[in-house]
């Protein structure tokens, strides 16, 4: 009899027992999914890239056809590969604003040098290679001079734009040879932009550095904390001076795509994209405070801000809206980020994890 009332008495703590497994584990398996997806900024970006092309589709019929997929990858490629060095710079905790300065300086002398005739071949390496300058001397600023990154770039972008408009009087170059436009302009199997291809290959090359290398380990050690980086062994100042010789690079690239793409070497062909730039990255999840980001992040805010862009002029939306639109993503970006960090600060500093 007593074992009888003993059972009955366990039955309900057995199955309170049972209900509050099953609750536990419907909050582990849905609760944490969300909260892991939403948590992850690339997850999340990635689905509201999915959410904002289906709302596009069908508030725009055009939105989805072949022929405008084209124009927003052609349309992001630019910003695409520069955005590749700009993420490493970010990385490191750095910041370049001379970017899109750079693109332009990079391009109009690239192109004056094609025009005055010295082949497509040749205006390529001085476009790479001028590219390539503006990212040491941003580089060697920053490492060896101990200068701050955000004067130095900002520096370097109105003497990039000056010598920009100084070069050809303000005027742009045209008829230029299509050996120099295809990579900007080209189009192969059926319609796929040449300019995509080179997006692709670059953010290829750029992954497996960031992942696959000692290199990109470094990158990330230095942002994450400098002392400890040079206390392990990193050559900071190295690295430092790199990450904006590749941004450089990138730019120079970048530049190269930007004439194809336009026909001719503008005064103010790169002038914008370092917004765009840095929109693209820090929406993609890359930290400001550095130490933290990827390139398929990135990627994701490459084409997040070219889809939006897209979009909104197929609804015939005001272009200046657009622009609000694009800083406003960069404000709530940087928002979620900074909270992000302290969060992430709090629960290192908890009494209860602290005494754990």
């Amino acid at each position: 009899m007593r074992t009888a009332i003993k059972l009955k008495e366990a039955e309900p703590s057995s199955i309170d027992r049972e209900g509050r497994s099953a609750a536990r584990e419907e909050r582990l398996t849905i609760g944490p999914l969300v909260g892991r997806l939403f948590s992850n900024t690339t997850s999340a970006i990635t689905v509201v890239l999915f959410l904002i092309c289906i709302v596009l589709s069908q508030l725009s019929p055009g939105f989805l056809t072949s022929r405008n997929v084209y124009a927003v990858l052609a349309q992001s490629a630019v910003v695409g590969v520069a955005a590749v060095g700009g993420t490493f710079v970010i990385i490191t905790g750095g910041i370049d604003l001379s970017v899109g300065a750079a693109i332009g300086f990079a391009a109009m002398l690239g192109a004056l040098s094609v025009q005055h005739g010295y082949g497509a071949m040749s205006g390529i390496l001085l476009t790479l290679l001028i590219g390539m300058g503006v990212g040491a001397v941003n580089g060697l600023s920053v490492a060896a001079l101990r200068l701050t990154p955000f004067i130095v770039t900002l520096a370097t972008m109105g003497m990039a734009q000056g010598l920009t408009l100084q070069a050809n009087a303000g005027q742009s170059v045209y008829n230029l040879p299509p050996a120099l436009t295809i990579f900007g302009g080209g189009r192969i199997f059926g319609g796929l932009p040449i300019s995509v291809i080179v997006t692709v290959v670059v953010f290829i090359i750029g992954e497996i550095l960031l992942k696959r290398t000692a290199f990109g380990k470094s990158v990330y050690a230095v942002g994450g904390n400098r002392e400890a980086a040079r206390l392990a062994g990193i050559d900071v100042n190295r690295v430092t001076f790199l990450v904006y010789l590749l941004a450089g690079v990138c730019a120079g690239i970048a530049a190269i795509l930007t004439v194809g793409r336009v026909g001719a070497a503008t005064p103010t062909g790169g002038a914008g994209v370092e917004l765009r730039v840095i929109a693209a990255i820090v929406i993609g999840g890359t930290s400001l405070f550095g130490g933290k980001g990827s390139l398929w992040g990135t990627l994701v805010g490459v084409l997040l801000i070219g889809v939006i862009n897209n979009g909104l002029t197929l609804l015939n939306v005001d272009p200046f809206l657009v622009q609000f639109m694009q800083s406003a993503l960069i404000f709530i970006a940087v928002l979620f980020d900074a909270l992000n960090t302290r969060r992430i600060a709090g629960r290192r500093l908890s009494p209860s994890r602290t005494a754990s």
